[in-house]
């Protein structure tokens, strides 16, 4: 039996009916040629549950002593494990739309995963336009974290469309082989370079002491308003309706755009991918707060998860920190706000620079103890320690196939909080970044807008950076999957994106 870490319990002691503490994805697929929906996803769901050794968590269930979460907690297995329960065979109207996928994947996010269960379900969906089903499934994210996500959907696919896995993909079997695949460079491994997410991978140059104790001592001169770019939980956070109570109804949408624009728009301004990421968000926040009254005097704040998993590790359950980004959101020139940020990020670096990944979990947790306090007194809307959270997850550079099925698209889905009604996720996935954006469906209105919104920051900074193509019909558009609608933005014509519509 494997014993639930720190940061395990917390997601499970923070959750309530209004807060479930699961993380998920919606993939899209094509069916083969030729081949019958309903049979094709009947066998699918038939070899899911067809295993008798289950890949950790998958088998196990929650066991608590007698002083609960606060004392010993493990994964044993379930020794009345129902797989009909926990892979389910659903379909939508024909002809379904996304609009009716969203709807459905919205709901099945906004209910609590049974403690006494295994924590996790998958959904096969059928029904959808042009021979495509889905396949949405959750996880409780004490029991995994998104890179580990990412490895156990890269274990069920494969690059060969003739591919057949006769496994379970959820089967230790499967994993294993997946696991020796991965040491022999067989599989399509993300690199060290994109395993950073927005923080570079920490190594440990120093002794834990010194690092603590420099650490400490950012820590006060940020708080003594001496920390120059650098930005903490709690500090100087602005109050917003992103920092609003929630309740369990969520609403979600997705869009993709190229992998190659968003990396050459870092680039140009000297930064990265992520940096590129962080300017789009922070434009589409602005222009969704602006359009509601809500823009705050100082720049939003975002939880950018940082990735701890050291190189080769596939079992972590959870390995992750977080910086604080400041989005500069009261900047209104895009150009000079994607530089602040760029600042911002660069001071959370250098604050944990030299740390080893030990070093960095328990500075990140004691920096978030305030919020282990001010949850349960209801005082996190008012005092948040971030008003966004912005995750990136590196995913699969190539084209996959699920037993035929061509993978089209995978959008992740994360947690809304009491304090932060928005989460915004993104996975890289073949030449494509897939952004999920989930939200507490009565705090924030009209959350589909903001899909219009990133692709206007996206051309604004595009613009500023003197890329003559910017606005061009067709060299700069995220892949479509909606109606289309053009509107002037800011004096000037841009052909915004399509948008997946809302939940």
């Amino acid at each position: 039996m494997k014993k639930l870490s720190m940061v395990d319990k917390g997601f499970l002691l923070a959750e309530n009916r209004e807060m479930p503490m699961h993380v998920g994805g919606v993939s899209l697929f094509t069916l083969p040629e030729g081949v019958d929906e309903q049979e094709f996803l009947h066998n699918l769901a038939h070899t899911i549950r067809n295993t008798d050794a289950l890949l950790p968590p998958f088998g196990d269930r929650l066991k608590l002593g007698r002083a609960g979460l606060m004392g010993n907690a493990q994964w044993e297995p379930d020794p009345a494990l129902d797989m009909e329960y926990h892979v389910r065979h659903s379909a939508l109207p024909k002809p379904g739309r996304y609009r009716e996928l969203f709807t459905l994947v919205s709901r099945l996010h906004g209910t609590l995963l049974e403690r006494s269960r295994p924590l996790w379900e998958m959904h096969l969906i059928e029904g959808l336009q042009n021979r495509q089903f889905a396949v949405y499934t959750k996880t409780h994210h004490a029991a995994v974290d998104g890179a580990r996500s990412v490895h156990i959907s890269r274990s069920m696919l494969s690059s060969d469309p003739n591919y057949v896995l006769e496994n379970s993909p959820l089967s230790l079997e499967s994993w294993h082989r997946y696991k020796e695949a991965l040491l022999a460079g067989q599989q399509g491994l993300p690199t060290e370079e994109e395993l950073r997410n927005v923080a570079d991978m920490l190594k440990s140059t120093f002794d834990s002491s010194a690092n603590l104790y420099r650490a400490l001592k950012g820590f006060t001169k940020a708080w003594a308003g001496r920390g120059g770019d650098l930005t903490l939980p709690h500090l100087r956070v602005p109050g917003s309706v992103l920092n609003s109570r929630v309740d369990g109804a969520r609403r979600f949408v997705a869009q993709s755009w190229p992998f190659a624009r968003i990396h050459r728009l870092g680039k140009a301004y000297g930064g990265t991918f992520n940096d590129a990421v962080l300017g789009m968000c922070a434009g589409a926040l602005r222009t969704y707060l602006i359009n509601h009254a809500e823009l705050p005097d100082q720049g939003l704040k975002a939880m950018v998860p940082v990735s701890l998993r050291q190189k080769g590790d596939v079992d972590s359950g959870n390995a992750v920190a977080a910086i604080s980004a400041d989005l500069s959101t009261h900047i209104a020139d895009p150009a000079e706000r994607i530089r602040a940020i760029m600042a911002s990020v660069q001071a959370g670096k250098a604050f944990y620079q030299g740390m080893s990944p030990k070093e960095v979990e328990l500075v990140s947790m004691l920096m978030q103890s305030p919020s282990a306090l001010f949850m349960p007194l209801g005082l996190t809307p008012r005092l948040p320690p971030y008003n966004v959270a912005i995750s990136n997850v590196p995913g699969i550079r190539e084209t996959m196939y699920w037993n035929g099925a061509r993978m089209d698209g995978s959008y992740p889905l994360s947690i809304v909080t009491d304090g932060m009604a928005m989460n915004i996720t993104l996975v890289t996935y073949g030449e494509n970044v897939d952004f999920g954006i989930i939200a507490c469906r009565r705090s924030l209105p009209q959350v589909q807008r903001l899909i219009d919104y990133m692709e206007e920051a996206l051309c604004d900074l595009e613009v500023a950076a003197g890329f003559n193509d910017a606005a061009n019909e067709g060299k700069s558009k995220p892949r479509r999957k909606a109606a289309a609608r053009k509107k002037s933005v800011a004096k000037k014509k841009v052909t915004k994106a399509k948008t997946t519509t809302e939940a």
